[in-house]
């Protein structure tokens, strides 16, 4: 496995354009923790500069205050207003 940038059309399958089967996604990271590589982990800086911006989100949505949290089951696409948001612009999400 190699790290490798390249362009691809957005409709694409890895095994079709690479020929090769891939690891899963925690075979990836536990190889790369095992090399020493953190090209693809996130900084502590990154990090804590993301929940700067996530922590006050949570906090709105403790106290009920702000945008609505919609919840929805594990495993699914997500919650129905999420369609109901793409529909309005007559969209919908790619399954």
């Amino acid at each position: 496995m190699q790290f490798a940038v390249e362009s691809v059309a957005m409709d694409f399958s890895y095994a079709k354009t690479w020929k090769m089967s891939l690891p899963e996604a925690y075979e990836r990271l536990l190889l790369d923790v095992m090399r020493g590589d953190s090209t693809l982990f996130t900084r502590s800086d990154q990090v804590e500069a993301a929940w700067q911006v996530v922590d006050p989100i949570l906090q709105a949505w403790q106290l009920q205050s702000g945008a609505p949290l919609y919840r929805y089951r594990p495993g699914s696409w997500g919650p129905d207003a999420s369609d109901d948001l793409l529909a309005r612009e007559g969209r919908s999400w790619r399954k």
